[in-house]
């Protein structure tokens, strides 16, 4: 709550942000995406967190991003203007990330995701393992917490509830979503790009999300960015990924589960250093 309202008082600046676009994919459908950056640098998706957008969960770091990759993010599906899909699940995000990388004639990358991007990261790796040259895995795990019959209730309910909210709450308009004004009220409007009332369908595909059984396998170079004083996902529970991925590589940021956006100043320094050892170890190899 501190954190939150001292973002609300001093947001991190939205400056330099690249221009988005609509783009088809075949045979599954429309998504938002950004490809901004080097276009002949080594290329990095960015996979956000459930309930946020691709913009929203990674301004802070596409600008120094830019500078040595290509950097992509997109809008998973039914998240901000990603796919209208009448289900969700992580597995259909994952192959969503190799339609997107398709489209734009993309041969391989490095998956980045935070949280439920994290998910997603690792199952484009396994269902995809020609086209991940590398991993970095940020404020997640090898499970979600709703993986719990009590807590997937609980968020169920909230979703439910939460309906009443969208049916008062407008949809912000494309030209909301990409004017860049104040950031609290250009995230607001992202924030709101996403139905509330999903929350329990979320919860539920990330329920069915568990890679213990098969992180021994990935041989691809991973960086685990660990939040330190996450009470969502627990350094423990991330630290799972350290000890069962081969060859891992940690990174520490003394922040909680959003750090990403609040927190950022610490977040964004040691994210791009996890993209770097990735990148060389890839590279190397």
């Amino acid at each position: 709550m501190r954190r939150g309202i001292g973002h609300a008082l001093r947001p991190y600046p939205v400056t330099g942000l690249p221009t988005g676009r609509q783009l088809e994919l075949p045979g599954r459908g429309t998504t938002f995406i950004t490809d901004s950056g080097r276009p002949d640098g080594p290329v990095v998706f960015l996979l956000h967190s459930v309930s946020t957008t691709g913009l929203l969960c990674w301004y802070p770091v596409i600008p120094l991003l830019e500078q040595d990759y290509r950097v992509i993010t997109m809008d998973h599906r039914l998240h901000g203007r990603g796919i209208d899909s009448a289900t969700f699940s992580l597995a259909d995000c994952a192959d969503d990330v190799a339609a997107v990388a398709d489209a734009l004639g993309i041969d391989s990358f490095i998956a980045a995701g935070f949280s439920m991007g994290g998910g997603i990261a690792q199952l484009a790796w396994q269902r995809h393992r020609d086209r991940v040259s590398g991993m970095v895995l940020c404020s997640t795990g090898p499970y979600f917490s709703s993986i719990e019959p009590g807590r997937l209730a609980l968020e169920q309910r909230i979703g439910r509830a939460l309906t009443v909210v969208d049916k008062i709450l407008p949809s912000p308009s494309d030209r909301a979503l990409d004017a860049v004004g104040h950031p609290l009220k250009w995230g607001l409007a992202q924030v709101a790009s996403t139905p509330l009332g999903l929350q329990g369908v979320f919860a539920e595909a990330m329920a069915r999300f568990d890679s213990r059984d098969w992180l021994g396998e990935i041989d691809a170079p991973t960086a685990v960015v660990v939040s330190t004083h996450d009470k969502i996902v627990q350094p423990e529970r991330q630290q799972l990924l350290v000890d069962g991925i081969p060859g891992a590589q940690r990174f520490d940021v003394a922040g909680g589960h959003a750090c990403c956006v609040l927190g950022a100043e610490k977040f964004v320094p040691e994210f791009t250093a996890a993209v770097a050892a990735v990148n060389r170890q890839s590279v190397s190899a």
